[in-house]
């Protein structure tokens, strides 16, 4: 795909002014910067990333900048794109998906600009490093957690759904298959079906759950595999009242969710560190250009928080998962 520069200058303008959430100030073309290009920085998950790597860039007198996606592969090569054009020092980026990546690979590869991936992950290309949390161990231990807290209340019988970033995401599919193995382990044996989210919101959510609700009323369990699309889940669950019938584990966190653990209204979560992995996504990059050698892959480990464990655990989730916003 090619574009001419009058229409990179109008949509990289168009970024620039209309993206109230992008890290950083306009970069200007001579300055040494990094890059982020993010599926979408209205989910929390993704803007706490921003906020790491943004910290590890600044702390070595690199500018930065955040480019959202907009959960669109044809946004994320414009802006990558752009990025090239202005000569960054640097890209670090989370795919929409692991099959858009390697066209973002090849456009920086060509212009001999360095990319690690925060991730998501990619079917092929060339990059420096690839930062991902353990998604099959941290949905074994959600999964393992539902099944303990639903045998406890001798729902072994009930059948689960499972609201599912999408599947052609490696990370979403090593989520699926670590907590479908855990349930399976554990004897829950049921289904109640998969969703795969295409807008990521909690109105998204909130449709699929009813869904499942009405197909299936015996579904005793529900895995929403990100963050505020949970509450959507929770929202139909309240609507068809079936608070108490229907237990909620999730993944990732938001501040809301601390709460929700503490009540048992979420029963487990299985937290990502997205400050610490754009904190160690910087890293790499910044090790690379000072002519080191990163790690070709970095494993960021997940925290399992339970309604039993939150206590505990909170200050690590307000520093590596919150990003220091909640106190």
């Amino acid at each position: 795909m090619t574009i001419s520069p009058q229409t990179r200058r109008g949509v990289a303008g168009a970024l620039v002014l209309g993206l109230a959430l992008a890290a950083g100030t306009p970069l200007r073309a001579a300055e040494k910067a990094i890059v982020y290009l993010t599926p979408g920085l209205d989910l929390p998950f993704w803007r706490y990333l921003s906020k790491g790597v943004e910290a590890a860039a600044k702390k070595e007198g690199y500018a930065y900048q955040a480019l959202d996606s907009a959960n669109n592969a044809q946004t994320q090569l414009r802006n990558a794109q752009d990025a090239i054009a202005r000569g960054v020092a640097g890209i670090v980026i989370s795919p929409t998906d692991s099959s858009t990546a390697p066209s973002v690979l090849q456009l920086a590869k060509d212009a001999n600009i360095p990319v690690v991936i925060a991730d998501i992950g990619t079917n092929s290309g060339e990059y420096v490093s690839f930062v991902i949390s353990d998604n099959y161990e941290g949905a074994n231990g959600v999964g393992k957690a539902l099944a303990e807290a639903m045998k406890k209340k001798g729902w072994s019988d009930g059948s689960v759904g499972i609201v599912a970033i999408s599947q052609a995401r490696k990370n979403g599919q090593a989520r699926t298959k670590g907590f479908k193995d855990a349930l399976q382990a554990g004897g829950i044996t049921k289904e109640a079906g998969l969703q795969q989210m295409q807008s990521y919101t909690a109105d998204e959510t909130f449709k699929f759950t009813q869904d499942m609700l009405t197909a299936n009323p015996n579904m005793r369990g529900m895995f929403v595999q990100t963050d505020q699309p949970a509450i959507g889940a929770l929202r139909a669950i309240r609507a068809a009242r079936r608070q108490g019938e229907v237990l909620v584990a999730a993944f990732d966190g938001i501040p809301d969710f601390v709460d929700l653990l503490k009540k048992g209204e979420i029963v487990v979560s299985g937290m990502q560190q997205p400050y610490l992995m754009g904190v160690r996504s910087g890293e790499a990059m910044l090790q690379h250009l000072k002519g080191g050698k990163p790690d070709r892959e970095i494993l960021v480990p997940i925290l399992v928080v339970t309604s039993e464990n939150i206590e505990k655990l909170l200050p690590t989730v307000r520093e590596t998962v919150f990003a220091n916003e909640v106190k």
